[in-house]
């Protein structure tokens, strides 16, 4: 375990994230038992152009110009920092010297004000905890020279368009650089083990309690109350980079008895698709996340119908162990990774596969397979992920 340290987390992902954040739910458990600063994601130019409107970007400006304080203190031992500095929108360029030297100043930017927050509350021999921040965290080791340096590798963030000019070249550097890579899947830690051989696979939590229902006390939204069953669903974000729209399409039509509700924020390929024409789909948009547990409740069958490409091949869908959590049959695309839940999750690699698993999921929902499910997901807690962590990073510096 790490225990009375004073630990910087800097993240992809800031604190008012509206979508589960795995970093947010580790930052909490390590603030038990140590200080934490989380640190938000930086602006930049492009962003403050864009964005103005955007009441998070209102935020940022106004803490910048020094309106309202750029450190929240959010809950016993952990602060939140919203950086007062704008970054260079680099992506664009193509690699080379120009690109190295501004990703480098942006680096010495974004280093300075986590600098002036760690010594504002007397942080010492800081650990940094950087969950997946590629290109901004580069530099941060030399920068910022902590005690340890942890990187937490939870995507293959290489094939999101946004890395894919510059991010495998640095993730590739900075994984060679730090103290100890922990990843929440087998395939990635074997991936960065080609680069650090201190990486380990720590697995990941769910917010078991969240979604715990023993006593029958968590109410079905209405929303989805009034839709018969059987009904087949999916929670999340709906996005065209890791979901199959194709396969989504195909399920709703093959299976015209079923109602497929989808629940979550669309992107652009999702708003002009085919789902919106079938009878049989309803999209119910975004809902906070203390709300989704009473639409997984209306679900005969929970559905992860992610595509198999670089991106989602090795990743860890938090959303499985929600769904388990509360019981519910699952069904979800057969990835390597998917092999973890073999035991309690449906795998199909085919339309076909999929109509046929989820007819089998809805026959075969016995009081014992529900009662697996469960007890499979309370295995996988955040407490169990972090102690994980700590156990990594300490056997990374006792063999060093």
């Amino acid at each position: 375990m790490i225990i009375g340290r004073d630990i910087v987390i800097v993240s992809m992902q800031s604190w008012d994230v509206e979508i589960g954040s795995n970093c947010k739910n580790i930052a909490a458990e390590l603030a038990k038992d140590n200080r934490v600063l989380y640190v938000n994601y930086p602006l930049d130019r492009i962003t403050v152009l864009r964005d103005r409107k955007d009441p998070k970007v209102k935020k940022r400006l106004s803490i910048l110009a020094k309106k309202q304080k750029d450190i929240e203190h959010i809950g016993p031992n952990l602060w939140n920092l919203y950086p007062r500095t704008i970054l260079e929108s680099i992506t664009w360029l193509p690699p080379g010297t120009l690109y190295q030297k501004l990703n480098y100043l942006n680096n010495s930017r974004f280093s300075k004000r986590i600098k002036e927050a760690a010594d504002y509350l007397e942080f010492k021999d800081i650990i940094i905890f950087n969950d997946n921040l590629i290109e901004r965290g580069l530099y941060l080791k030399e920068l910022l020279k902590p005690a340890s340096y942890i990187y937490y590798l939870r995507d293959n963030l290489n094939y999101n368009p946004y890395h894919r000019k510059h991010g495998e070249k640095a993730e590739k550097e900075l994984i060679s650089k730090v103290d100890v890579v922990v990843a929440n899947s087998d395939f990635l830690a074997d991936y960065a083990r080609k680069y650090n051989g201190h990486s380990y696979m720590v697995g990941q939590g769910c917010e078991i309690d969240l979604f715990r229902d023993e006593d029958d006390s968590i109410p079905i939204a209405e929303e989805i109350a009034s839709i018969p069953s059987p009904i087949i669903g999916y929670i999340g974000a709906l996005t065209s980079l890791r979901l199959d729209i194709a396969l989504m399409i195909g399920i709703a039509a093959s299976l015209p008895e079923m109602n497929l509700v989808l629940v979550g924020p669309e992107d652009e390929a999702f708003e002009k698709s085919a789902l919106h024409e079938l009878e049989n789909v309803y999209f119910l948009n975004k809902r906070p996340p203390e709300q989704l547990p009473n639409f997984l409740k209306g679900f005969d069958v929970a559905l992860n119908p992610q595509l198999v490409n670089d991106l989602t091949i090795g990743n860890y869908p938090r959303k499985i162990d929600e769904y388990l959590a509360m019981g519910k049959p699952t069904v979800s695309t057969k990835t390597p990774f998917m092999d973890y839940f073999k035991g309690d999750v449906y795998l199909a690699a085919t339309l076909s596969e999929y109509v046929q698993m989820i007819k089998k999921a809805l026959a075969e929902n016995t009081p014992e397979r529900i009662a697996s499910r469960k007890n499979t997901a309370s295995l996988h807690t955040w407490a169990k992920s972090v102690e994980a962590i700590g156990e990594s990073y300490l056997k990374s510096i006792k063999n060093k």
